[in-house]
């Protein structure tokens, strides 16, 4: 039973308010209802279509809950993706400057450009996508990846279909329920009926075979792939190109972790000729600057990119940026500038190495033990394999045993079932005291 056809038989005009058991998130079970007064405005149907909670938060209540039972427990977190070096002194030293400019008539400055300051938006251009074809008026800045996710959502409304991969980041299939797109939840499978879900597993080098996709108006992908932390090929990407030009699809492709490619695979879908006709491309200062609290990042939507009725896509995205958005803050602009400095730069790529170091230790020091591990070549994720289990048990008893937070990679698709996602964005000493506890259990 939805939780509006419950509530209709509860809601009294005086009636007894009653404690929820859990989160408001988890829309279909019943004992999760507050009976009070209740108003004549019914609930958003999408909302009530959402699975119990989203991951991230989800986690941290698992978290918390630990903590509860074991106060004294020494936490180490290895799930959720946020990084944790300290920001370089070029960066920040840019910030406060235009946060001292700030308190002077000179400096001052209110509202910019809901598309993102103009210098910033070349800087993008020219250090992502020198000889890509890509202008400054087709990058849009904002305040981080998942935002835009969104913003996309909001732009290409409730009538398109959707592939996704499987596994895949929550953001896109749960906005996809938001604006009305995925249908009803198949609680057997775990699947939205309207969701095409592409598999991507080791089986098929966690790239999908598009021979046996069907046509979808978008394409969501992810590359480097948050959970499994794989690089697409330049072949992968041509075949992706190909297939959504002969399709006339439009692919999202996410880039959020492209500055951590090391093996010369494509770090943008714009490097495939012929992507600026189908693809949109989504980025973050997030995860290869530090910016995680800053928030800071953009969008490209090509010139090129049409419907089918021949209007610029980018003339829709615009409006949507103007309407639903004030512009990133000009503090965080001018680091993001300073992050594209040559020493700004430089300085960014000893932290990435500095994560990918741990990546190399936890690969390590997984495969020792004698599990299957994927990822953290590209990527500062790793993809463990637990044959034959419960990824949401295996999340559990690691907890409970060693005190140390992964993230199990159901949460990430049916096919993240029997795998666990662990993050190498933390501190060394952390990293390996982390392997000993692990060593010790596994």
């Amino acid at each position: 039973m939805y939780y509006s056809q419950f509530l209709s038989r509860v809601c009294m005009p005086h009636a007894v308010l009653l404690q929820p058991k859990e989160s408001w998130n988890s829309s279909k079970s019943n004992d999760e209802i507050i009976v009070g007064h209740c108003t004549k405005v019914p609930r958003n149907s999408n909302l009530e279509n959402l699975r119990s909670g989203y991951l991230f938060p989800e986690i941290s209540r698992h978290e918390s809950e630990h903590l509860r039972r074991n106060p004294d427990a020494s936490l180490i977190r290895l799930g959720i993706g946020d990084t944790t070096q300290p920001i370089p002194d070029t960066i920040t030293l840019a910030m406060a400057e235009q946060v001292r400019g700030l308190s002077t008539i000179q400096g001052y400055r209110g509202y910019g450009a809901e598309q993102g300051n103009m210098p910033l938006r070349k800087a993008i251009a020219g250090k992502f996508y020198q000889d890509m074809g890509i202008k400054a008026n087709e990058i849009f800045v904002s305040d981080g990846a998942q935002c835009d996710i969104s913003r996309l959502q909001m732009l290409l409304g409730s009538n398109v279909t959707v592939a996704v991969q499987d596994p895949s980041f929550p953001a896109y299939i749960d906005s996809s329920v938001l604006v009305g797109q995925a249908g009803e939840l198949e609680e057997e499978t775990g699947k939205y009926g309207n969701i095409i879900y592409m598999n991507c597993g080791p089986e098929n080098d966690f790239f999908p075979d598009l021979s046996t996709i069907p046509r979808t108006d978008i394409i969501f992908l992810c590359s480097p792939n948050n959970p499994t932390g794989h690089a697409a090929s330049w072949q992968q990407l041509k075949q992706l190109v190909a297939f959504a030009k002969a399709n006339g699809s439009i692919i999202v492709h996410d880039s959020a972790y492209a500055a951590y490619i090391r093996d010369g695979s494509p770090r943008s879908i714009f490097a495939i000729p012929g992507a600026k006709e189908v693809a949109i491309e989504i980025s973050s200062f997030s995860k290869f600057a530090g910016f995680t609290g800053v928030r800071l990042g953009w969008t490209v939507v090509p010139e090129e990119l049409l419907y089918s009725n021949g209007f610029p896509v980018i003339k829709d995205f615009n409006r949507i940026v103007c309407t639903c958005f004030n512009g990133a803050s000009n503090i965080a602009q001018a680091g993001g500038l300073a992050c594209l400095s040559t020493d700004g730069y430089q300085d960014l790529c000893k932290v990435i190495d500095y994560y990918m170091e741990n990546a190399k230790i936890l690969v390590d020091g997984f495969t020792s033990l004698g599990w299957k591990v994927y990822g953290g070549k590209n990527a500062p994720y790793i993809w463990v394999h637990f044959p034959g289990m419960s990824s949401w048990n295996v999340f559990a008893e690691i907890l409970k045993k060693t005190n140390i937070v992964t993230i199990p990679g159901r949460g990430f698709g049916p096919a993240g079932e029997e795998y666990i996602r662990v993050s190498a964005f933390g501190q060394r000493q952390i990293t390996l005291e982390a392997l000993r506890r692990l060593n010790s259990f596994l």
